[in-house]
């Protein structure tokens, strides 16, 4: 099991993924490029149901990155709005930051790049600049998913409540091998703060 650094960079699915593109965030430009589709071999959910997939979600592991090194507590809350796009709002603890750490936040805007029933979307942080958000796995109850950004190197695994069961985190694990991701890398985020109150929609 790794332990995440300290760093001041901050992002998380939906939203990691792109504000700190332009920035050099998600470096890889791959953002910045707009890597939009998904990886070869990785299959989006289809009969997606956004509505179900609306509220808060708890970061329970990520494949590390600077931009999101070091955080904890990382939370992802999603919003569908009258356009059709979803308002995604991405939070995190920074131990670094001051003396005693503070909470970070990134506001984003997330797209389905086809068919609102198939997980494929885009989302970005920073004007025009897009990143790939896909859905892999999902339970049928909706209470975890396995994210894949534009490549292996993105993945996070995001649920309801702060933990999973051994057997459901060994299902979720076994699901993303067979994707191909590197499942030893995966770093588990420590959620024991309180989570503070939402900011109102701007």
């Amino acid at each position: 099991m790794r332990h995440a650094k300290s760093d001041r960079r901050f992002s998380h699915p939906l939203w990691r993924v792109a504000p700190w593109l332009g920035l050099g965030l998600l470096g890889l430009t791959l953002y910045g490029c707009a890597a939009t589709t998904p990886p070869k071999g990785v299959t989006p959910v289809g009969s997606f149901d956004v509505h179900r997939y609306e509220g808060r979600w708890f970061e329970i592991a990520r494949l590390d990155h600077r931009f999101e090194r070091g955080m904890t507590d990382v939370t992802a809350n999603y919003a569908l709005q009258d356009d059709g796009s979803v308002r995604v709002v991405n939070r995190g603890f920074d131990p670094a930051k001051g003396a005693q750490g503070d909470w970070r936040s990134a506001q984003g805007r997330a797209l389905f790049t086809g068919d609102p029933s198939v997980a494929s979307l885009k989302v970005s942080f920073f004007g025009p600049f897009y990143g790939g958000y896909h859905v892999a796995a999902l339970d049928p109850e909706y209470r975890w998913a396995l994210v894949v950004g534009p490549d292996r190197g993105y993945a996070w695994i995001l649920a309801r409540d702060k933990t999973l069961s051994p057997d459901t985190r060994d299902d979720i694990l076994r699901r993303a091998q067979a994707l191909g991701l590197d499942t030893n890398a995966f770093i588990w985020v420590s959620q024991e703060r309180a989570q503070p109150a939402l900011e109102p929609a701007s």
